[in-house]
Protein backbone atom coordinates (compact mmCIF):
# COMPACT_ATOMS: atom_id res chain seq x y z
CA UNK A 1 0.00 0.00 0.00
CA UNK A 2 1.30 3.45 -0.77
CA UNK A 3 0.57 6.84 0.85
CA UNK A 4 -0.40 10.08 -0.64
CA UNK A 5 -1.40 13.71 0.27
CA UNK A 6 -3.97 15.47 -2.56
CA UNK A 7 -4.25 19.44 -1.88
CA UNK A 8 -8.08 20.61 -2.57
CA UNK A 9 -8.91 24.01 -2.29
CA UNK A 10 -11.97 24.15 0.46
CA UNK A 11 -13.56 26.65 -1.04
CA UNK A 12 -13.69 24.39 -4.00
CA UNK A 13 -13.83 21.20 -2.89
CA UNK A 14 -13.89 20.32 0.81
CA UNK A 15 -13.08 17.16 3.27
CA UNK A 16 -16.64 17.62 4.66
CA UNK A 17 -18.03 18.15 0.62
CA UNK A 18 -16.29 14.25 0.22
CA UNK A 19 -17.92 13.16 3.20
CA UNK A 20 -21.62 14.26 2.01
CA UNK A 21 -20.76 12.82 -1.53
CA UNK A 22 -19.53 9.44 0.03
CA UNK A 23 -16.89 9.04 -2.64
CA UNK A 24 -15.72 11.56 -5.98
CA UNK A 25 -13.54 10.92 -9.01
CA UNK A 26 -10.64 13.30 -8.01
CA UNK A 27 -9.52 15.33 -11.14
CA UNK A 28 -7.96 19.06 -11.83
CA UNK A 29 -4.56 17.58 -11.96
CA UNK A 30 -2.00 19.03 -14.72
CA UNK A 31 0.71 19.35 -13.30
CA UNK A 32 3.03 16.63 -14.74
CA UNK A 33 4.66 15.24 -11.56
CA UNK A 34 1.16 15.59 -9.67
CA UNK A 35 -0.34 13.42 -12.60
CA UNK A 36 2.76 10.90 -12.23
CA UNK A 37 1.47 10.04 -8.85
CA UNK A 38 -1.43 9.73 -9.85
CA UNK A 39 -0.75 7.04 -12.32
CA UNK A 40 1.28 5.30 -9.49
CA UNK A 41 -1.41 5.26 -7.04
CA UNK A 42 -3.80 2.10 -7.13
CA UNK A 43 -7.28 1.03 -5.86
CA UNK A 44 -6.78 0.67 -1.94
CA UNK A 45 -4.22 3.01 -1.25
CA UNK A 46 -4.53 5.84 1.62
CA UNK A 47 -4.92 9.51 1.37
CA UNK A 48 -4.76 12.68 3.53
CA UNK A 49 -6.74 15.27 2.30
CA UNK A 50 -5.00 18.58 2.74
CA UNK A 51 -7.13 21.71 2.24
CA UNK A 52 -5.03 25.29 0.85
CA UNK A 53 -5.66 28.52 0.64
CA UNK A 54 -6.06 30.20 3.89
CA UNK A 55 -6.23 26.96 5.90
CA UNK A 56 -3.00 24.97 4.82
CA UNK A 57 -3.73 21.86 6.95
CA UNK A 58 -4.46 18.22 6.70
CA UNK A 59 -7.74 17.70 7.56
CA UNK A 60 -8.92 13.93 6.68
CA UNK A 61 -8.32 10.61 5.54
CA UNK A 62 -9.51 9.07 2.34
CA UNK A 63 -9.11 5.57 0.46
CA UNK A 64 -8.32 5.60 -3.47
CA UNK A 65 -11.33 3.40 -4.48
CA UNK A 66 -10.37 2.63 -7.96
CA UNK A 67 -7.26 2.66 -10.22
CA UNK A 68 -6.27 5.71 -12.22
CA UNK A 69 -7.88 5.89 -15.52
CA UNK A 70 -8.21 8.75 -18.42
CA UNK A 71 -9.96 11.95 -17.28
CA UNK A 72 -13.67 11.26 -19.08
CA UNK A 73 -14.22 15.04 -19.06
CA UNK A 74 -10.78 16.02 -21.10
CA UNK A 75 -9.54 14.74 -24.55
CA UNK A 76 -6.16 14.94 -23.49
CA UNK A 77 -5.24 10.92 -22.59
CA UNK A 78 -2.31 12.16 -20.24
CA UNK A 79 -4.41 13.42 -17.43
CA UNK A 80 -5.68 10.72 -15.24
CA UNK A 81 -8.24 10.48 -12.56
CA UNK A 82 -8.90 8.22 -9.68
CA UNK A 83 -12.11 7.82 -7.38
CA UNK A 84 -11.78 8.68 -3.79
CA UNK A 85 -13.82 7.71 -0.51
CA UNK A 86 -13.55 9.63 2.86
CA UNK A 87 -12.46 7.34 5.85
CA UNK A 88 -11.77 9.70 8.81
CA UNK A 89 -11.41 13.11 9.63
CA UNK A 90 -8.19 13.59 11.71
CA UNK A 91 -9.08 14.48 15.23
CA UNK A 92 -7.11 17.74 14.89
CA UNK A 93 -5.39 19.39 11.92
CA UNK A 94 -2.18 18.91 10.93
CA UNK A 95 -0.77 22.45 10.05
CA UNK A 96 1.52 22.97 7.18
CA UNK A 97 3.28 25.87 9.86
CA UNK A 98 3.68 22.09 12.18
CA UNK A 99 5.12 20.53 9.53
CA UNK A 100 7.73 23.49 8.58
CA UNK A 101 9.15 24.01 11.99
CA UNK A 102 10.62 20.37 12.16
CA UNK A 103 13.99 20.56 9.70
CA UNK A 104 12.86 16.46 9.40
CA UNK A 105 10.49 17.27 6.69
CA UNK A 106 12.32 19.99 4.40
CA UNK A 107 12.35 18.08 1.89
CA UNK A 108 8.89 16.31 1.76
CA UNK A 109 7.03 17.69 -1.16
CA UNK A 110 4.60 19.54 0.87
CA UNK A 111 7.28 21.88 1.77
CA UNK A 112 9.78 21.94 -1.16
CA UNK A 113 6.82 22.19 -3.88
CA UNK A 114 4.13 23.80 -2.54
CA UNK A 115 2.40 23.86 -6.12
CA UNK A 116 2.05 20.11 -6.67
CA UNK A 117 -1.16 19.03 -5.89
CA UNK A 118 -0.70 15.22 -5.35
CA UNK A 119 2.40 13.73 -3.38
CA UNK A 120 3.71 10.56 -2.38
CA UNK A 121 4.03 10.58 1.65
CA UNK A 122 6.26 7.76 2.89
CA UNK A 123 4.85 5.59 5.36
CA UNK A 124 7.05 6.95 8.43
CA UNK A 125 5.69 10.19 7.75
CA UNK A 126 2.00 9.00 7.26
CA UNK A 127 2.12 7.78 10.71
CA UNK A 128 3.52 10.21 12.09
CA UNK A 129 1.02 12.60 10.85
CA UNK A 130 -1.67 10.47 12.12
CA UNK A 131 0.30 10.94 15.87
CA UNK A 132 0.53 14.64 15.31
CA UNK A 133 -2.99 14.51 14.52
CA UNK A 134 -4.26 12.65 17.70
CA UNK A 135 -5.36 10.01 15.08
CA UNK A 136 -5.14 5.87 14.70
Amino acid sequence: MNYWLLKTEPSDYSFDDLVRDKKTVWDGVANNAALICIRNARKGDKAIIYHTGEERQMVGIAEIISDPYPDPKESNPKLAVFDVKPLKKLNKPVTLTQVKALKKYSNFPLVKEGRKSVVEVPEEYWNEFLEMSGTK
